[in-house]
C-alpha cells in the first residue's frame, strides 16, 4: 500500500508534463491550420542580416577567425576564474589560507594568462592587416 502512495505523489508531474506537451502540440497544429502557405522563391531564400545571400555557404574562412574564437573562450574563461576569488579575496585568512598566499597564486595565474597573451601576440594571430596563410 505504501509503494501506490509514493507513484501517486508523482501525479501533479505527469499531469504537467502531459498539459505542456498538450499546449505545444496544439499550438503547433493551429499554427498550421491557420496559416497561410504561400512560399515564394523570395520566401524560401536563405536571409541573414539583411544582406543579400552571396556565393555558397560552404566557402572557405581563414583559421583567424577559429583562432581568435578559441582566444576569446580562453580569455572568458579567465575572468570567469577571476571572479570568485575577487569575491572572496578578503576572507582567505578566514578560510585558513593567507592573504599574501591568495595574493601571489593569482599573480602566477595571471602570469602564465600573460605568458600565452604574448606568446599568441609574437605569432602574430592578433595582427589582422597581414594575411598570413601559414599560422
Amino acid at each position: 500500500m505504501h509503494s501506490q502512495n509514493y507513484f501517486w505523489n508523482y501525479l501533479p508531474l505527469l499531469i504537467q508534463v502531459i498539459v505542456v506537451v498538450g499546449m505545444g502540440v496544439g499550438m503547433v497544429t493551429g499554427s498550421w491550420f491557420i496559416g497561410r502557405h504561400r512560399n515564394t522563391k523570395a520566401k524560401l531564400e536563405a536571409y541573414e542580416c539583411g544582406i543579400p545571400v552571396l556565393g555558397d555557404a560552404r566557402g572557405r574562412f581563414s583559421v583567424r577567425f577559429y583562432m581568435v574564437a578559441m582566444l576569446f573562450i580562453l580569455f572568458d574563461v579567465e575572468a570567469v576564474f577571476m571572479l570568485p576569488w575577487a569575491v572572496i579575496y578578503r576572507k582567505l585568512p578566514s578560510l585558513g589560507v593567507g592573504r599574501f598566499f591568495g595574493f601571489w597564486e593569482m599573480i602566477v595565474y595571471l602570469g602564465f594568462v600573460a605568458v600565452g597573451l604574448f606568446y599568441i601576440w609574437h605569432k602574430g594571430i592578433l595582427d589582422w592587416s597581414s594575411d598570413k596563410a601559414d599560422l
